[in-house]
């Protein structure tokens, strides 16, 4: 049987970053159209391990693995007021003012963006379940040149059950070659239980 072929392309950039409130009632997956937040700039994603040793007779006996909290740290460009009113649980006023209050709840998300390569092809990546934590308010004077500022906001995401795996996940990822959706298509009905919207956030099929 010939070998499958592998790809050895690293990514070169970063797109189309989607987030959608987790339905609680479990009525659905999440409520509504996922929704895109445009000039997504960086995002990391740590999901640390550590080996644990047991002793016996003066050597290793077993070793196991635990795994720590999965931490999603991201930068924009500039993340809209309407964004951060969902991915924070902020309140809003009738005169269209924010706030940001210790009461605060921020809901549950799933959230979806892709790794870019030069080839053309997309590496699809899934956080299933996750609450977004408020960032800091920073500002600095403007000088001779014109400096962009971004907004960066960090989250952590834990393991939820996802049709088609038979233990939970926190993380899940697929990979499309240049032209193809297959596997994007079905990355965004695992994570949101939603069709793929569109770039341009219309609908682009039935919800499912």
């Amino acid at each position: 049987m010939a070998e499958e072929k592998k790809s050895y392309k690293a990514s070169t950039g970063v797109d189309e970053f989607y987030y959608a409130v987790i339905d609680e009632t479990g009525a659905a997956v999440t409520i509504g159209t996922p929704e895109r937040v445009k000039f997504l700039q960086t995002i990391s994603i740590e999901m640390p391990q550590e080996a644990v040793r047991a002793y016996g007779d003066n050597k290793t006996a077993e070793i196991a693995v635990s795994s720590g909290n999965t931490t999603v740290t991201s930068a924009f460009h500039k993340l809209p007021d309407e964004d951060k009113a969902v991915l924070f649980g902020l309140e809003k006023t009738k005169g269209g003012l924010y706030s940001f209050g210790s009461n605060d709840t921020p809901p549950y998300v799933a959230c979806v963006f892709a790794k870019t390569f030069g080839d053309g092809s997309k590496e699809w990546v899934g956080l299933t379940k996750g609450i977004f934590m408020r960032p800091n308010i920073e500002g600095k004077t403007k000088e001779d040149g014109v400096d962009f500022s971004s907004e960066e906001i960090s989250a952590e995401f834990m393991d939820r059950e996802v049709d088609g795996f038979v233990e939970e996940k926190s993380v899940i990822f697929g990979r499309d070659a240049k032209g193809v959706t297959a596997q994007r298509d079905e990355l965004f009905t695992a994570v949101f239980g939603k069709s793929y919207p569109g770039t341009n956030g219309e609908p682009g099929g039935v919800e499912g």
